[in-house]
């Protein structure tokens, strides 16, 4: 059957990379009809809505999308940038991608980080007999997506209604001398349905591709109810999942920990910021941003997106220079995600074909400054990596 999959490349180098995942779909024998959809940083300046109905429209519709990039700016930046004729008009800049998960529940964000061998970039530590080890990594990330601090209810100089609501905490002592135009006020807000829902695809995912344990990757001994509550709902669901071990971290330790025995954690449960800042880590372990996929789904619609940004500074090279694999495992999770299992696997061994041969390497790889000349000291280009990718796919036909 052939499916319709709404590309959303965005702003930066979204192009650049979304050709490259494309082209191993296509390489792969996935049978798709594609169609285009605005988002992003251009849309925020010239219509004053990064996220247009029309896009919206064509998600509800086909369901299934593959995301490249977006920029976004601070308040006034934002606000510099909007076309004159917009201003004044009510025009409010918000996160597109924080935007579309919200509106389309895509709570369940998914981020694997795997070690793919040869990779130059693989993180590596000292043994015990003063050589060098390279540990195997392989954690998968649940991140809530929808909630906590990217859920956007905040104020500058908060209103009088919430002023008074604040002043009934004891612990709001602390800033009441300050001037209200002075106080900025960011919520965490959970809720026990999106603790269970991410938690219940962790356990599930960990049941199914063998994973022995469950970490929740919070702060309850001092964000006590918003990280109690995963944690409370966390203890409750594990009795359902008999040979899973549960295990708790606070997000600083965890963070220290990255670099000691990453090797130790399978599936890992965050909250959004958290979840954020903790598969970044592990990112920067597999190889970084260029290797980091992931995959935000809902009860209808899943979007699947590089976890890198727009890069804007590359994006006007004449020849693109950046690392398309993330974006290509991606597509890997997308295909995952329709049944495509079998063509999944194959995007990733193809990948990993490529990067153990050594052969072809971007810039990142071989640890160089990003600017156009690394193309003559040997790094390849964005379409040079997809080409590698779409050969390995090709000589295992």
């Amino acid at each position: 059957m052939k499916r319709t999959v709404v590309t959303m490349p965005g702003d930066g180098i979204g192009n650049a990379v979304m050709k490259e995942g494309l082209k191993v779909l296509d390489a792969v024998g996935f049978k798709a009809g594609y169609v285009h959809a605005d988002i992003g940083w251009e849309l925020w300046k010239t219509e004053g809505n990064p996220l247009p109905d029309r896009t919206i429209d064509l998600l509800k519709k086909h369901r299934t999308a593959l995301f490249g990039s977006i920029t976004s700016k601070p308040k006034d930046k934002a606000a510099e940038e909007l076309d004159p004729s917009l201003r004044g008009k009510g025009c409010v800049y918000y996160s597109p991608i924080v935007g579309m998960r919200q509106l389309f529940d895509l709570d369940v964000c998914v981020r694997p980080c795997r070690t793919f061998p040869g990779n130059p970039l693989n993180f590596i530590r000292r043994s015990r007999d003063g050589g060098f080890e390279e540990p195997v990594i392989d954690a998968v990330i649940f991140r809530q997506n929808t909630e906590g601090l990217y859920g956007g209810v905040e104020w500058t100089d908060p209103p009088q209604n919430v002023w008074d609501a604040l002043n009934t905490h004891p612990r709001f002592e602390l800033f009441r001398a300050a001037p209200r135009e002075d106080l900025a006020v960011s919520t965490r807000i959970f809720t026990r349905r999106a603790c269970r829902r991410i938690l219940q695809a962790a356990f599930e995912h960990a049941r199914k591709f063998g994973y022995g344990s469950v970490t929740i990757c919070e702060k309850p001994n001092v964000i006590r109810e918003t990280s109690g509550m995963m944690r409370e709902e966390g203890k409750k669901l594990a009795s359902a999942f008999p040979g899973i071990e549960l295990w708790e971290t606070n997000i600083d330790a965890q963070m220290m920990w990255l670099t000691k025995n990453p090797e130790d954690y399978g599936v890992i449960v965050s909250g959004n910021m958290f979840g954020d800042i903790v598969s970044d880590g592990y990112a920067g372990l597999v190889g970084g941003l260029g290797f980091a996929c992931s995959a935000n789904i809902g009860e209808t619609v899943a979007v699947f997106e590089p976890t890198h940004g727009s890069a804007p500074k590359y994006a006007d090279f004449p020849t693109s220079i950046v690392n398309p694999i993330a974006m290509i495992l991606s597509c890997a999770m997308m295909l995952d995600h329709v049944g495509e299992t079998a063509m999944g696997e194959r995007v990733r061994e193809a990948v990993a074909r490529v990067v153990a041969a050594g052969r072809v390497r971007t810039y990142d790889m071989l640890k160089l400054r990003g600017c156009p000349e690394v193309l003559e000291q040997g790094a390849a280009s964005t379409e040079q990596m997809g080409d590698a990718v779409v050969r390995a796919l090709e000589d295992r036909e």
